[in-house]
């Protein structure tokens, strides 16, 4: 399996519907949160949002809307499609891909609009989820 492996832990899972307020009484058959598979970036050394030690995190309001290795933007919008359930016990695949790229004109600038896709898939190599970011760069008017 290529990808940065996934697994889908009991503790993770419970951890993260408690951080959204979900109830978890029923422990033993809890299902896993709609928006759970952005916790893959826990597991992705790559991922630009991870802390690395000795490294100046984008997350530390040291210097807010500057991104190391980039211009930053506005996450604008985040989806996720199904195919089927994703279950307590599998590890997943993520797989990172980019999508479409557009331009809207702005009252600041041109609208820069960027597409990036997550695919989930399991161990059978079936597409399981799939997470659709879109972020957007201002590019000031001249």
């Amino acid at each position: 399996m290529t990808g940065t492996p996934f697994p889908i832990e009991r503790g993770h899972v419970l951890a993260f519907a408690r951080a959204l307020g979900q109830e978890t009484a029923g422990e033993e058959t809890a299902a896993v949160p709609p928006t759970f598979p952005i916790a893959f970036a826990q597991f992705d050394p790559d991922w630009p949002l991870r802390m690395k030690p000795g490294m100046p995190w984008n997350g530390s309001g040291a210097e807010p809307g500057v991104a190391s290795g980039g211009p930053g933007g506005l996450h604008a919008e985040q989806e996720f499609e199904y195919i089927r359930p994703i279950r307590i016990g599998e590890t997943l695949s993520a797989r990172r891909r980019d999508g479409r790229t557009w331009q809207k004109p702005g009252g600041r600038g041109v609208l820069n609009f960027t597409e990036r896709h997550i695919d989930f898939y399991d161990a059978d190599e079936q597409l399981v989820a799939r997470s659709t970011t879109v972020t957007v760069i201002v590019a000031a008017a001249p």
